[in-house]
């Protein structure tokens, strides 16, 4: 390995959001946390020699709640990955925090701390919707939060909205939206609800005391978003995620993207390091143990290896098909660049047009797919109606796939 990216997890929540299935936990066990970050610093130090020490672009801290944890032992988990990695000196350090979790002091800590980017939880503006989701904070919180960063030196700030909530009207989401650009963040991620399996919203819904989420009037939802972000000087970049727009030409993805989340999305190697935390590296993808316990107790036990942390029944060898596809539908994702037709080739040794050829006449009769040529090749890329419409236009991608014209 000579680069990649870092993600470490942080399990720990003060409460479980109504919506979320992510790997998150509400313990009071004060112990378990210390073993906990004690078993972290370990699997980054041995990752570490056992990669033997390559650089990292970018570093994010997610969740859970990483800021439910004093601001010293996320400067102690940076630390730790500045002396394990060569970390590049204009790398993006991200963290998540939840608006009600922060102060301007704990806020000033992480941004000297190393800490150059933040990740702000807000989700709505309005009250009645943020109660239903089960937030902790409330939207004068949130804006507080929005300002303390702003003071103590953060100029990298994306907030996270959700849109499409039961009972929840266009307007009101207009209203939302509006009041994220009125507070001027860097960047936007922004997602329509989606009623996961195993959640309690999932089981609301299922007993019909929620109403599920309207696929139509999310559509009218997204469409208005897009407008009114581009209408702000948001370059809409990725299917979920608007940066803002410093004059890069089309297709090129803005500046204040996340790095970070770039790297997946252009199918690159990363690191995962925590219970639940997924690593794709030279062809093999594993994921570890996902109960904070476990996790800690295999570190405890484990010695000096890549990989310490998982049991191996995730573990996968990612074949050159594989590789293609996912090279496809995860690209496809970034509507501003694409998928770059000289880096396929070159990590493919084929052509996109000899591999998906039916794909990508299939895209582009019906409006969904499109060519763009830049000063560095042709790119394939999803059109606006392709954004709306994003599983029709990879569903071909996949079934082509499936019965690979080259013998790799």
């Amino acid at each position: 390995m000579t680069t990649l990216g870092l993600y470490i997890h942080i399990p720990w929540c003060r409460s479980r959001c109504i919506y979320c299935d992510f790997n998150s936990y509400v313990s009071h066990d004060h112990d378990l946390k210390a073993r906990y970050q004690a078993a972290l610093l370990k699997e980054i130090r041995q990752a570490g020699i056992v990669l033997a020490r390559p650089n990292l672009d970018t570093i994010y801290i997610g969740g859970g709640t990483p800021t439910s944890l004093p601001a010293t032992q996320l400067v102690e988990l940076i630390n730790i990955v500045k002396t394990a990695f060569a970390v590049r000196a204009e790398a993006e350090i991200t963290v998540e925090a939840n608006p009600g979790t922060v102060s301007a002091d704990y806020l000033r800590e992480l941004r000297q701390g190393g800490f150059n980017r933040l990740s702000l939880g807000v989700q709505s503006f309005n009250e009645a919707e943020l109660r239903f989701l089960s937030r902790l904070h409330d939207a004068d919180m949130a804006r507080q939060a929005i300002a303390q960063a702003r003071a103590v030196g953060f100029d990298n700030l994306s907030l996270d909205l959700i849109f499409n909530l039961p009972h929840q009207t266009l307007s009101q989401w207009q209203t939302t939206l509006h009041e994220a650009i009125r507070l001027a963040p860097d960047h936007l991620s922004i997602y329509s609800l989606i009623v996961e399996t195993d959640t309690p919203l999932h089981r609301r819904v299922t007993q019909a005391e929620i109403t599920p989420p309207d696929d139509d009037l999310a559509a009218d939802m997204y469409a208005y978003t897009i407008e009114a972000l581009s209408e702000a000087g948001y370059a809409h970049y990725e299917i979920s995620n608007w940066a803002r727009h410093n004059g890069e030409a089309d297709g090129q993805t803005p500046r204040l993207a996340s790095a970070h989340n770039l790297i997946y999305w252009r199918n690159q190697p990363y690191l995962g390091v925590g219970a639940g935390a997924c690593s794709t590296i030279n062809g093999q993808r594993w994921t570890n143990l996902k109960q904070p316990q476990h996790y800690v107790e295999r570190l405890d036990s484990s010695t000096s290896q890549l990989a310490i942390a998982h049991d191996g029944e995730n573990d996968e060898r990612i074949d050159p098909t594989n590789a293609m596809m996912e090279q496809m539908l995860l690209g496809l994702r970034l509507v501003r660049e694409g998928v770059a037709a000289a880096e396929f080739a070159r990590r493919f040794n084929i052509t996109l047009e000899e591999q998906f050829a039916q794909a990508i006449a299939f895209g582009l009769q019906h409006g969904l797919t499109e060519w763009l040529e830049t000063a560095n090749g042709q790119h394939l890329r999803l059109t606006q109606r392709g954004r709306f419409l994003a599983n029709q236009a990879m569903i071909p991608f996949m079934a082509e796939i499936a019965t690979p014209s080259i013998n790799l």
